[in-house]
């Protein structure tokens, strides 16, 4: 290197220093033209894309410095850090390995390695690194937090909170281990301990925005709406632009009916959306978003969050058995909305022909329903505590031809089962009322009236059409004897009763402006509603009120302990009215199953569109409204015109056993042949397709 040479690298320096890069770049780069194997000029470079934030520049850039001094161990370590922070793990651990072959007791290396081993999903060999890293650092908390965390992903979960503890006992302020621990307590059920966990992390550390995130997640799990909307308002004040959080929050306010800004914030989720910023995907089903965006939300979440895996444990393999092996997975085998619609569907499978499995995810609440379940499958698997790895490989071992998922992005959802592609068709069906935009659901069961041909290409799914409704009920439901008078359920001695028992969180500003007009209009009606917790009816109370509704007018309905009285409580009520844009769904069942009309209008996405689904296969067309203003009319009409609604309730109470809704034998032959042809489709080596069921 010549002393102009070296003249110019100092005034690069000099440049770098006083973050003036284009020009330090420039210099650098011209050196390497006439000296392309100036190791200096090399290595200087590479740390100036370093202090750039372009790792990929900057690991090429180490790469070409480790080639030409290849003894240097530290230009191994940077490029091995480059890679891991431009998303190379896989190489970054390779180099890291490496370095420890030539200095084992590199512990920052070490520490690295075992990161970048977690972060490619090894996470066995990154434990033994773990391992390594206490027996030589026994005082190093930060082993123990990293050890703790590589346990957490194998689901040791209460290994991992013994490594927490004695992070903390190291170093008792170590706020990351304290979030870290409560997340390990959140997922062992123990919501109150974890955040006491999260508590402790804000007193070390008041700015840790992750901290006031999970705790707004424990929250919402359990419930308590108004204070995960104080621990959002708290995350998103520390870091504006997380968009889960934003989305976490509007989804707790809108279980409170708490509408302030939500135009603003709506606004502000599409935007997220529209910015490729990864949201999730159930949050934004209940305001008003496009198909387009609903499937690129789920896209970018499945690809970002569950893509699919590089090893998976199917490979193409063709199964030859004398039944169709066929698994449900779901967290939802107990008192629940999608196992009251299916217990009877999976009761009536032809056993000669399915050998059919349940994989529970979810807990064991010893209930008479999760009994009922576990009796009606050939074998019922309580996979709750198997990591999402190790229930794909009792799936493979079982060569199930499908896999069915029936939660999708509800809570308690593994979809990354379904990564690991454990079986050779993967399903998704009820739970979720939309696409998961993955690479690994193969179809999704849906009706012609949920998904429109045209509107195939905003799933990721081939489209396995029923032929009257895509959702299945149980005929066995039973409906109390019980006649409950108007007085023990709170409602006036006389007037119309309008209600709707959907979740809080599908109500939202415009369908209560509709039903308030309505309410104008049909003196002495009420409006029934589910009463789930106090600030719900504060919050609907105000905005009646606002909109020059007496709070009287609303009427709120207890949550009722026997499924069977609330199904009773129903005959008091003359007309459901639906929501949109997520639509009733186990709730206008229910309504239909007992003789109450239901008034819809049609929306454009899957979940405004399953009350029409349903009214369709039951022969109601005429209460599917196209409009508002259609749907406000409709409502008045059949208010104020008694026979214009007991002709609906007669054709209703002929059409309830006789139509094709609640037939749940006949509906199981179809879904059924839904599974036979995506199972013969297969076996004739084709690829996924959609899927017509004949009636």
């Amino acid at each position: 290197m010549t002393e102009d040479h070296i003249r110019q690298l100092q005034a690069a320096i000099l440049h770098q220093k006083a973050s003036r890069f284009s020009d330090a770049a420039t210099i650098y780069n011209r050196v390497l033209i006439e000296t392309p194997d100036n190791f200096d000029c090399v290595y200087l470079l590479a740390m100036l894309h370093t202090q750039q934030g372009d790792f990929s520049s900057a690991a090429a850039m180490f790469r070409r410095a480790a080639q030409i001094r290849p003894n240097i161990l530290d230009v191994h370590y940077n490029l091995a850090v480059a890679l891991g922070m431009a998303g190379n793990h896989a190489e970054a651990a390779q180099t890291y390995k490496r370095i420890l072959e030539i200095s084992p007791r590199h512990s920052q290396a070490r520490n690295n390695y075992a990161a970048s081993l977690l972060s490619s999903g090894r996470v066995v060999d990154a434990l033994h690194q773990y391992d390594e890293l206490v027996a030589l650092n026994p005082d190093q908390a930060d082993a123990y937090n990293n050890r703790g965390m590589a346990l957490q992903y194998l689901k040791r979960f209460d290994d991992a909170v013994g490594n927490y503890d004695k992070a903390i006992a190291l170093r008792p302020s170590f706020a990351e281990a304290y979030v870290n621990r409560g997340n390990a307590l959140a997922t062992l059920g123990r919501p109150d301990d974890a955040l006491a966990s999260y508590s402790k992390a804000i007193a070390f550390k008041p700015d840790f925005a992750d901290a006031y995130s999970n705790a707004g997640n424990i929250y919402c799990n359990r419930k308590s709406y108004g204070e995960a909307v104080n621990a959002y308002n708290r995350a998103l004040s520390l870091r504006p632009d997380d968009s889960d959080a934003r989305s976490m929050r509007l989804y707790a306010k809108m279980h409170l009916c708490d509408w302030s800004n939500f135009g603003a914030e709506c606004l502000d989720l599409t935007a997220c959306i529209d910015r490729d910023l990864p949201i999730y995907p159930f949050g934004i089903l209940a305001i008003s978003t496009s198909l387009d965006q609903q499937f690129r939300c789920a896209r970018l979440f499945a690809k970002t969050r569950y893509p699919l895996s590089d090893k998976p444990l199917w490979h193409g393999d063709i199964y030859k058995h004398d039944k169709i092996r066929i698994a449900y997975v779901s967290a939802d085998f107990r008192p629940h909305a999608v196992s009251s619609l299916m217990a009877g569907m999976f009761e009536c499978h032809e056993k000669s022909r399915f050998e059919v499995t349940a994989i529970s995810i979810g807990p064991d609440d010893t209930s008479g329903l999760r009994e009922r379940l576990k009796g009606s499958f050939d074998r019922f698997i309580d996979a709750q505590g198997l990591r999402d790895d190790e229930i794909a490989a009792r799936v493979k071992e079982a060569e199930i031809d499908i896999l069915i998922d029936l939660n999708g992005y509800t809570e308690g959802a593994r979809i990354g089962v379904f990564a690991h592609r454990a079986a050779p068709i993967q399903v998704g069906y009820l739970g979720y009322a939309g696409t998961t935009g993955s690479d690994y659901i193969d179809y999704i069961i849906a009706d012609h009236t949920l998904i429109p041909g045209s509107e195939q290409v905003y799933y990721t799914e081939k489209i396995a059409y029923l032929p009257n409704s895509y959702q299945v009920n149980d005929t066995q439901r039973p409906i109390a004897d019980k006649a409950f008078s108007r007085a023990e359920l709170g409602l006036p001695a006389q007037g119309f009763i309008f209600c709707c028992f959907n979740n809080s969180f599908k109500i939202v500003p415009d369908i209560f402006d509709r039903w308030a007009r309505i309410l104008k209009q049909v003196e002495g009606s009420v409006l029934w509603l589910r009463e789930d917790n106090a600030s719900i009816v504060a919050n609907l109370k105000k905005e009646a009120a606002a909109r020059g509704i007496s709070a009287e007018r609303l009427v709120f309905a207890e949550r009722m302990p026997l499924p069977e009285h609330h199904l009773a409580r129903h005959r008091s009520a003359d007309l459901f009215l639906d929501t949109l844009p997520f639509n009733a769904q186990t709730t206008a069942s229910d309504a239909l199953w007992t003789g109450l009309p239901v008034l819809t209008q049609i929306g454009e996405t899957f979940t405004g569109r399953v009350a029409a689904s349903l009214l369709n296969a039951i022969g109601l067309p005429e209460l599917i409204t196209q409009t508002s203003e259609e749907y406000e009319k409709a409502a008045i009409e059949l208010a104020t015109d008694p026979a214009k609604l007991a002709l609906v309730r007669h054709k209703l109470a002929e059409n309830r056993l006789t139509t094709s809704l609640f037939k749940t034998q006949l509906f199981t032959r179809h879904i059924e042949a839904a599974y036979t042809a995506m199972y013969e489709r297969h076996h004739a080596g084709l690829p996924p397709d959609h899927i017509d069921v004949p009636r």
